[in-house]
């Protein structure tokens, strides 16, 4: 069962269905049993996982508030036996429990995580390391698969967690709403990684029936098909073709292969978070946007403001902010000499913090080391950025700036590709024309011709044309209320939606499964 296949849609009509005829403060339920009925089907062998991972969150979130609780009543009770220093003394002990309460869920979950995910990768990397020393070390290896959204389900459980240690939400009482949290089934396989504040309400809450809701979500699943069937799924091909044979090809046509691959990237993966936020609109569940036309963002900083946005957010709030306010890094960041001022230090322990969320985020994408050096990538240039100064790039012109933003993204989505070094050693070779082909032949301009009609596509449906278009037309039919232009803006939004609808059957009837790409993360 996957986004794009018919079982999927025939649980979610039914689904549908039950939602809106039950009883209203029964309709989270349906939504649990539907959310345990889609990951059963689709990975039974591994449930277990995701109820672990839901127990652990449950009971350590609710002790933790238990904690609080208690200690707030025994302060009160020994209110006027107590030394200032002695309450002070009592709620440090408190916290401290707490807080290693806490660290013992997240590293018990991560823990899950960084063994199923990552333990097979740094066996085989220490042995080849034993290995370059003259020595043979076998530390075995695990032959358990992943389990379908892992990183996801994880990720968003372990905030809920670290949102509750802070004290910003209260834990949940009832283990049957959590787990609804965990596993809703729209998100779970490729997010986007929701906020427990901002999503719980939406999934508890009760919802009336609403045709707008049914409407723009299936606009939405619309959309999310024609991104992944026929634009994603399309550039497969060219993608494949240079990546398997990549010495016979000249530069340009590799950078023409590379900026295909970045489009497929972005198609296939916001066409995933589209139908997944489509499904969720049906039931009234607004989930956050994800991706806001990346490709055109004037500098990296912007970028990553833009591409898997609840990601970002994620590592900024719960790693990012967390190591900068560690006593460790506090301690660095006040620190002062002759020789540096405290806005070295201050500069020092922000880059340190900067390093281990981008070494992290790159790692979260799969285990290989060219995840982390796609990650550092990204961190060497953003830094750079930070250094030249915003008023300094203002200074060049904007077109300028998209352009030579979405090179870079380019390059490092290369980094991405290649999992063997070596082999994305020789593409960099190839990509400016040291190796190979040289950097243009006339094989180039006919392949540029070939290609032309999909990267049009691709870079209409990565800007906002179509959807400026549509308001616009919008607009215009309904300006002053008139029936007659209802009705045609009407019309054209159904021809409109048939016509995906068409193009995504007949590109799904004519080509092979292809997955997507964000069901390994």
């Amino acid at each position: 069962m996957t986004l794009t296949s018919l079982s999927f849609y025939l649980l979610v009509l039914a689904l549908l269905v039950l939602y809106y005829l039950v009883p209203k403060r029964f309709q989270w339920v349906v939504l649990l049993i539907g959310s345990y009925a889609f990951y059963a089907f689709v990975c039974l062998r591994y449930m277990g996982f995701i109820v672990i991972t839901t127990l652990t969150t449950y009971f350590g979130a609710r002790g933790m508030d238990a904690m609080t609780a208690r200690m707030e009543q025994t302060v009160a009770a020994h209110k006027q036996d107590w030394e200032r220093d002695e309450r002070k003394a009592y709620k440090k002990r408190c916290k401290s429990r707490r807080k290693a309460l806490m660290i013992g869920i997240l590293v018990f979950n991560f823990g899950i995580l960084a063994v199923l995910k990552y333990y097979n990768f740094f066996a085989e990397s220490m042995e080849a390391l034993f290995a370059s020393m003259g020595l043979t070390v076998s530390l075995g290896h695990i032959g358990l698969l992943l389990p379908l959204g892992i990183s996801f389900y994880t990720f968003q459980s372990m905030g809920y967690v670290l949102d509750v240690y802070r004290e910003k939400v209260p834990a949940e009482r009832n283990v049957g709403k959590l787990a609804l949290f965990v596993s809703f089934f729209p998100q779970i396989i490729q997010g986007p990684i929701g906020v427990y504040d901002q999503l719980a309400h939406q999934l508890y809450d009760a919802h009336k029936y609403n045709f707008d809701n049914i409407r723009y979500g299936a606009e939405l699943i619309l959309w999310g098909f024609f991104k992944k069937l026929v634009i994603a799924d399309r550039a497969v091909g060219m993608i494949h073709t240079v990546a398997g044979a990549y010495t016979d090809y000249a530069g340009t046509y590799v950078l023409l292969a590379a900026l295909v691959y970045a489009l497929q990237l972005y198609a296939d993966f916001s066409g995933g978070i589209d139908i997944s936020r489509g499904v969720a609109q049906m039931f009234g569940i607004t989930m956050g946007e994800n991706f806001r036309r990346p490709y055109f963002s004037r500098t990296l900083t912007e970028y990553w403001h833009r591409w898997h946005i609840s990601l970002s957010t994620w590592f900024r709030d719960y790693l990012l902010y967390p190591i900068l306010r560690s006593r460790g890094m506090r301690r660095l960041s006040m620190k002062k000499s002759e020789r540096h001022g405290r806005m070295y230090y201050r500069n020092l322990a922000t880059m340190i913090a900067t390093t281990c969320v981008w070494a992290f985020t790159g790692l979260w994408h799969g285990a290989s080391w060219n995840f982390v050096l796609w990650g550092l990538y990204f961190f060497v240039l953003l830094a750079a950025e930070k250094t030249i100064g915003e008023k300094r790039l203002r200074r060049i012109p904007t077109i300028l700036r998209r352009v030579g933003t979405m090179l870079l993204v380019i390059l490092g989505w290369n980094i991405f590709y290649f999992t063997d070094l070596t082999q994305l050693l020789q593409h960099f070779g190839l990509l400016f024309g040291l190796l190979g082909a040289g950097f243009s032949n006339a094989q180039t301009g006919i392949q540029l011709v070939n290609n032309l009609p999909l990267l049009l596509v691709c870079a209409i449906g990565a800007t906002s044309v179509p959807q400026n278009l549509g308001n616009l037309f919008g607009g215009v039919c309904v300006q002053g209320g008139k029936r007659s232009g209802q009705i045609i803006y009407a019309c054209v939004t159904f021809a409109f939606d048939a016509a995906l609808l068409a193009l995504s059957t007949i590109a799904l009837v004519g080509s092979t499964y292809n997955a997507f790409l964000y069901f390994r993360f």
